[in-house]
């Protein structure tokens, strides 16, 4: 390694410009630990990843250590009272979740500094003495259950499976690891076994102190974290339990050299090579799958991709390393296909192996490794704070698996050289080791088998390695070669200095062109910067066609900068060019030195657009699969796009813009590509490390390409021609109905969106809501997912539609329809009335408190900084410092308010309260939707037959985005 910054404890490395410092310490019960401290933290957190997971389930009981996963966090002997861990988490700013995996589960939490000791008690507890009742397992199973059936039509998920279920049946990799009501209950209990008890017998066996790994993230010192973990967790039972190795492999002569054809829920055609191979992690400062799936990987000029793309038979590729464990690991290549691509299976097999034939006669390559080091090294150095949550469960997997020294390095830092181990690696990626997987819906009525757990069809033929190397000697005659030395790898990490500190965005530059707002960096010391460009177009979003041609116009730009622009990508700067409501945006992140290089060539590729007709047959033919599979939706997401399609005015249907697709042509975006772009007005965010000229250097350059040309691309836009999102106003003491069916038959969940309108940006106002839902957040949770079991999807958040504020109830479920849910929302709000009413002062302290450490919540990095930033620009609410005010409005907010708040907008009844269900009828719940819609006619709902009528019938909130070029600050 070129640099190495030593921690003092225990020789961990971590980053140059990481001030947190860490510990190992080992607890007498062989507990290994990490400790970090970070005097800056607004959050501490914690992980404890136990070397056990879904491999380790009994025979029969499949799913029963996710099962475990769930059951762990009800209760312990200390702390008996059910879910009052969640409840404590949550009611002090925080959050808790767990997974299982293959071979180890992780359980983990965030929660504000004052309420860390507490919170860490609890969560150690689960590990001492936990509680997993009898009256509890039952209610569990059907989470799980619900879980896995959320999961049945996902495509990710079925085809997962598939590759699982055609291994080798005496290894655990072949398992059905989630479980469902019929491993977990039904065929236990025909067996006589009980499911409480292998459980309880599970968790006995193996959670030992040994086969634990904790992070503990806090705000404190070192030494204090110590003797709070050491007085926490020494109790956990250690029983010297071996650790679990699943030895052989899962794939056998007769799982290899096979093609199977699978048909999938989604519109379009997939392939998937997987091989066997050695795991990376046995040589991880060597490499191998990191330098070979860069190389697989890549999409520069030349590539495998690069040539797919040209021929039009692909849309996207992605190589590396999954599935991974100390025994065995697979190496996957992954390609979205067009229905050319579809057309030539053959050849794409054939120049994907002829790419690998190229790697194996050039040899590994010292310039490639070294520039792929130098790249992998700059990244960890400089790489962007995270949340604590989100670092404590990666570092916590870490251990795992490397020494303590590589603890927060793991394998991303590649270092040693050895063309025999990278060529061993690729030896292994060898027709004869080979697992083709090809999904398309052409495949239906064409398969003679069905994978038990999901359903999906399929079909295995033999695929000899002597058939693939035919068909390489019959390759299309393309010229791939290795990629040339990246340009874009940053050499200039120095950073700017800031005269002034501006700690808000400030209104740098104003034209009737542009607008551009600028914030330094003056919180992340980091060689950063990000650009946001808004196009305002108002001849974007007047149409239906406008919206997809605009769609369109986007994925082409990016498709034509794809080659150039992969370079940066890898060498650590991003950009994107996404269509927006009215026009489109720019965005370009990363690394300062060379981001003016690559945005001048976006600017440049924009105005000097064609279309060229090969490129638009491709992206048509993308975007119309995107279009068709919308339908295949989560109930829940349909729901929420209705709800959208209601509140939204000027939104147009997905079934409108599919239905045009078919019609539209090159001509079409030819001739509408200078109509959108005649008028625009620019609405720019620069922030990071670039000086104030710098960033408007930046602007006048965009605005010399399009408004000061000879022959200009684009005029100023009028005052009247700037658009704005206007948001529905719902009529005060109505309850609105719109009931929907699933958009697939084959869906048997349902899903509801129970939306209350509340009020437009208002400090004192979005406190009261942000209360209440924060308040409200985990009682609902617990009892309509916990309690009551109405599905694995159950969720009360806030609402913001362009600064117009509100609170959702999201629940999917297949054990009730929406009508039914809809009731139980219901009740749940006159349960919690009570609750409310008979808050104590203290209680209410508490949570006002709670809130004001969550907005006074530092942004981890530039890009989220710049995020919220943008949020304000975009909805034109421009309060830089709402956190600040919002807080002064906290303090000042009495108990009795909160109360009158909740008493007029949100109670059952409530005179001033504007709410709407949006419903969605799956399959198991149809013979109800026409009955609900019968029973909503005779109560106080108001059914919305026609959302476009209905949003004509309804007064519109005032946009608060004003004029662009003309606003008064």
């Amino acid at each position: 390694m070129a640099v190495e910054a030593i921690a003092k404890e225990a020789e961990i490395i971590k980053p140059r410009n990481d001030k947190r410092e860490y510990r190992r310490i080992v607890l007498p019960n062989n507990l290994q630990v990490l400790l970090i401290s970070d005097a800056e933290t607004d959050k501490c957190s914690t992980s404890m990843d136990v070397r056990v997971g879904s491999f380790s389930d009994p025979n029969g009981l499949e799913g029963l250590a996710h099962f475990l996963e769930h059951m762990l966090f009800y209760a312990s002997e200390k702390y008996p009272l059910e879910d009052s861990y969640s409840k404590y988490i949550t009611e002090h700013g925080g959050s808790t979740n767990a997974f299982t995996a293959s071979e180890h589960t992780n359980y983990y939490f965030d929660v504000n500094p004052d309420c860390f000791e507490e919170a860490l008690d609890r969560f150690a507890q689960f590990f001492i003495k936990p509680l997993m009742s009898a009256d509890a397992t039952t209610r569990e199973i059907k989470a799980v259950d619900s879980e896995n059936q959320k999961n049945l039509l996902a495509d990710v998920w079925r085809m997962n499976q598939l590759q699982k279920h055609l291994s080798v049946k005496d290894h655990p990799f072949h398992k059905f690891s989630t479980g469902n009501w019929d491993t977990l209950e039904v065929r236990p209990k025909e067996r006589g076994l009980d499911t409480r008890q292998e459980l309880l017998r599970f968790y006995n066996e193996n959670y030992s102190a040994n086969l634990m790994h904790l992070v503990v993230y806090s705000k404190d010192s070192l030494e204090k974290s110590e003797n709070m973990v050491r007085s926490k967790f020494q109790e956990i039972r250690n029983t010297d339990r071996s650790s679990i190795s699943f030895t052989g492999q899962p794939c056998d002569s007769e799982s290899l050299q096979i093609l199977v054809k699978a048909v999938p829920i989604k519109q379009g055609h997939k392939l998937r090579f997987v091989w066997p191979v050695t795991p990376g992690i046995r040589h991880y400062e060597e490499g191998p799958s990191r330098y070979l799936g860069h190389l697989i990987g890549h999409e520069g000029e030349g590539s495998l991709f690069f040539i797919l793309k040209k021929l039009g038979w692909a849309t996207s590729l992605s190589a590396g390393e999954s599935d991974w464990t100390c025994e065995f690991a697979f190496f996957k290549v992954v390609i979205d296909l067009t229905d050319a691509g579809h057309d030539h299976f053959e050849d794409i097999v054939a120049l994907l192996f002829k790419y690998i034939q190229l790697l194996q006669q050039s040899g590994p390559s010292q310039w490639i490794f070294d520039e792929l080091a130098a790249i992998c090294e700059t990244s960890f150095h400089y790489q962007d704070k995270i949340r604590p949550i989100d670092y404590v469960v990666n570092v916590a997997f870490h251990m795992q698996f490397y020494p303590p020294r590589d603890w927060l390095v793991a394998s991303s830092l590649p270092s040693k050289f050895n063309p025999k181990i990278i060529h061993s690696a690729l030896e292994e990626l060898s027709p004869y080791n080979v697992r083709i997987f090809w999904e398309s819906t052409k495949f239906e009525g064409l398969t003679d088998s069905t994978e038990p757990w999901y359903g999906t069809a399929y079909s295995v033929e033999r695929l000899a390695g002597s058939t693939i190397q035919q068909w390489i000697e019959k390759a299309p005659k393309e010229n791939l070669h290795l990629p040339v030395p990246n340009v874009f790898i940053p050499t200039d990490l120095s950073l700017k200095t800031v005269s002034e500190p501006i700690k808000l965005p400030v209104l740098l530059r104003k034209t009737p062109y542009s607008r551009l707002w600028y914030k330094p960096d003056t919180a992340f010391s980091t060689p950063k910067a990000f650009v946001k460009i808004d196009f305002n177009c108002p001849f974007s979003g007047s149409s239906p066609e406008s919206e997809v041609l605009t769609e369109i116009f986007t994925r082409l730009l990016m498709d034509y900068l794809n080659e150039y622009a992969y370079d940066a990508q890898i060498a650590g700067l991003y950009y994107g060019i996404t269509n927006t409501d009215f026009g489109f945006q720019v965005t370009v992140v990363g690394y300062n030195h060379k981001l003016k290089i690559l945005l001048e060539t976006v600017i440049q590729q924009i105005a000097k657009f064609e279309v060229k007709p090969d490129r638009f047959a491709v992206i048509k033919e993308l975007v119309t699969k995107e279009y068709q599979n919308l339908k295949f939706q989560q109930p829940y997401q349909q729901a929420m796009y209705n709800c959208s399609l209601v509140l939204q005015d000027q939104t147009w249907p997905w079934t409108d813009e599919l239905e045009i697709l078919p019609h539209l042509d090159v001509e079409n975006l030819a001739k509408f590509y200078p109509l959108m772009l005649s008028r625009t007005f620019l609405e720019c965010y620069v922030a990071g490390n670039l000086e104030p000229k710098e960033a408007e250097s930046i602007i006048q350059h965009i605005e010399d390409v399009f408004f000061k040309a000879p022959n200009p691309v684009s005029q100023a836009m009028f005052a009247s021609q700037f658009m704005t999102n206007r948001i529905v106003k719902l009529e005060r003491g109505m309850n609105y109905v719109y009931s929907a069916e699933g958009l697939n038959p084959s869906d048997e969940n349902s899903a509801l969106v129970h939306y209350i309108q509340v009020h437009q940006d208002d400090f004192k106002l979005n406190v009261k809501l942000q209360l209440f839902a924060l308040i409200a957040k985990q009682p609902a949770f617990h009892q309509l997912r916990s309690v009551e079991q109405l599905g694995y999807i159950t969720v009360l958040m806030q609402r913001n539609d362009s600064g117009i504020r509100g609170v959702q109830f999201i629940i999917q479920s297949n054990v009730k329809g929406p009508g039914q849910i809809d009731l139980r929302v219901e009740s749940f709000l006159k349960m919690f009335e009570i609750k409310l009413y008979e808050m104590s002062s203290d209680e209410f302290k508490s949570n006002v408190n709670t809130l004001i450490e969550m907005k006074l919540e530092k942004h981890k990095n530039l890009r989220e900084e710049s995020g919220f930033y943008w949020r304000e620009i975009s909805d034109g609410t421009l309060k830089f410092d709402r956190r600040e005010c919002e807080v002064a409005a906290l303090k000042q907010l009495t108990q009795q308010e909160l109360i009158d708040f909740f008493n007029e907008h949100i109670q059952c009844g409530a005179p001033g309260k504007k709410s709407m269900s949006v419903r969605v009828y799956g399959s198991a719940h149809s013979s109800e939707f026409e009955a609900d819609k019968s029973l909503t006619a005779e109560t106080e709902f108001v059914q919305i037959e026609d959302i476009f009528s209905f949003r004509r019938s309804r007064p519109l909130y005032g946009s608060l985005r004003g004029c662009f070029g003309h606003m008064k600050l």
